[in-house]
């Protein structure tokens, strides 16, 4: 599918790529994304047992080579030396390298916990700001939710990390859309990137460094500003009826660019997997109606809400009876087909395991920006 990142990264790997240790992998779709812009995670941590044999098997199956974490201990007990001894070899640091990973956020999202830094979730972040600062990467990628940035019980937090960071990084953080990369779905997140001080100056051989912020370059790769109110965008329909295409608005940024054809999808794999509720409202809903708390009914051609899926909730198909399956999921979160979730895993954690992973084509367009930087480019242009 056009709309998909449908590559080879076995070939991909074998060219000189820039490393990066990767934490809180998850299923493996922000790795992909980077792999794709020109990085090589040759280092993952993952303590979820779900997540684990979620990105053995999909990784595997994408990369067509045995793929698995490298370390499933929880990262507040894997020191740096541990790090970079299993990444690099005893006594090896290499001039370039990267950290990405997005610490579990439902301590600082409005629809979560909101226990904020008190959070055994939300300790996490402080404990990968740790490792950051202890292990010195050239640059580093943090991805969160919004709330960790907008709500005012956690921002304090939030800066408490930046001040933390300031001494040894430049600083820059802003809140993404996926819709504006090209990803069907509506789903805003924080992104914090950081270049090493001593690299820039090394590079650069400047001795001013740019003031924090606003020197990362968030929109170069993100093809569809504003997206959202851009474009003439349909409401609802009656359930049942062919309400007709818009002009104007992108294909890609519509799910049923991605979920139309089921007499495809239903025959990819992870096709059929899809939770049964017994309810009259699977034909009732009108198509596009996300109104509710539950029950919401995606629209042909519209975007979707965030993929946030849980406790059996799982998005209605814009014209069939039924909830999406895993296929169709893992399309809006714009995830290759060659990637596969395994069938023992149970479908409640497939959805799970989806909704926590960064959309593959948002996670493209952040790593695309630290790649042009890192090469030289938008910095001081």
């Amino acid at each position: 599918m056009d709309y998909l990142y449908n590559f080879s990264v076995e070939s991909e790997l074998r060219q000189e790529r820039i490393p990066i240790l990767s934490f809180f992998t998850g299923a493996g779709f922000l790795d992909i994304a980077f792999i794709h812009a020109g990085f090589n995670p040759i280092w993952t941590n993952e303590c979820n047992p779900y997540f684990v044999r979620g990105y053995a098997h999909g990784m595997t199956l994408l990369t067509g080579a045995e793929t698995r974490i490298s370390n499933i201990t929880p990262i507040e007990h894997i020191g740096p030396n541990q790090i970079m001894s299993e990444a690099f070899g005893k006594g090896v640091r290499p001039e370039l390298f990267g950290i990405i990973g997005g610490p579990p956020c439902p301590d600082f999202s409005v629809g979560g916990k909101n226990k904020g830094k008190e959070g055994e979730r939300g300790k996490l972040s402080q404990v990968f700001i740790n490792r950051i600062i202890e292990i010195q990467p050239t640059f580093f990628v943090m991805e969160n939710v919004p709330g960790f940035l907008r709500t005012a019980k956690h921002k304090e937090f939030f800066y408490e990390l930046i001040s933390q960071l300031n001494k040894d990084y430049l600083i820059d953080y802003s809140i993404i859309n996926a819709l504006e990369a090209g990803v069907p779905q509506d789903r805003e997140r924080l992104f914090i990137c950081g270049l090493h001080r001593k690299w820039i100056k090394r590079k650069t051989r400047k001795r001013n460094i740019p003031i924090n912020k606003n020197w990362f370059p968030w929109k170069y790769y993100l093809t569809f500003h504003n997206a959202k109110s851009m474009y003439l965008w349909p409401s609802v329909s009656p359930f049942g009826d062919e309400p007709p295409r818009p002009d104007g608005i992108p294909a890609e940024l519509m799910v049923g660019s991605y979920i139309n054809d089921t007499h495809i999808t239903v025959n990819l794999p992870n096709g059929r997997d899809v939770l049964i509720p017994k309810s009259s409202k699977l034909f009732e809903i009108a198509e596009g109606d996300v109104s509710r708390k539950s029950f919401k009914r995606l629209h042909r051609w519209r975007y979707s809400p965030t993929a946030a899926y849980g406790n059996n909730e799982v998005h209605l198909h814009p014209f069939e009876p039924r909830r999406l399956t895993v296929r169709e999921a893992l399309r809006i979160q714009t995830v290759p087909d060659s990637y596969a979730l395994p069938r023992s895993m149970p479908l409640t954690m497939k959805f799970k395991t989806i909704s926590n992973g960064v959309p593959v084509k948002l996670g493209f367009a952040i790593a695309q920006s630290m790649k042009k930087i890192i090469e030289g480019g938008l910095l001081y242009e």
